[in-house]
């Protein structure tokens, strides 16, 4: 499983979101802040917009916001409304089709651990988790 640039992407737009609560910050900013393509984080952040994870404002004084407080959004949200499935093979993803193998296949339980792995933590991380990690990094870096 590889977490494309989409998935990455929204994660950090969100972590940014997240690091500036309270504010409505403009698309410019958080592009500029995160290194990313203005044009691309308009396609991601539309679709962070439908599902209701962001809210937007128009106008002079306009931008983008979370909708609800970073601890209310896990990883596993962001990624799975980005990347869809998670799952390491197909057989294991949402509306996978049977397998022929699969009564007789060892190699799905190894397949299953590490799916039952990554959902663990991405389903067990929140935003302000990762907001409270940053935080320590820029610490760490601020140390003489």
């Amino acid at each position: 499983m590889i977490i494309s640039t989409k998935g990455r992407y929204a994660l950090r737009i969100m972590l940014d979101l997240a690091g500036h609560m309270g504010e409505t910050t403009k698309l410019k900013d958080i592009a500029s802040r995160q290194e990313i393509s203005e044009k691309y984080m308009e396609q991601i952040i539309a679709v962070l917009n439908r599902a209701g994870y962001v809210r937007s404002t128009r106008g002079a004084q306009g931008g983008y916001q979370l909708v609800r407080a970073p601890q209310d959004y896990t990883v596993g949200m962001i990624l799975r409304l980005t990347e869809g499935s998670l799952a390491p093979v197909e057989c294991l993803a949402e509306h996978a089709l049977p397998c022929d193998r699969e009564g007789k296949c060892a190699a799905v339980e190894v397949y299953r651990r590490i799916y039952a792995a990554v959902n663990n933590v991405i389903d067990t991380m929140t935003l302000q988790d990762l907001v409270d990690i940053e935080e320590e990094k820029s610490a760490d870096h601020d140390v003489i």
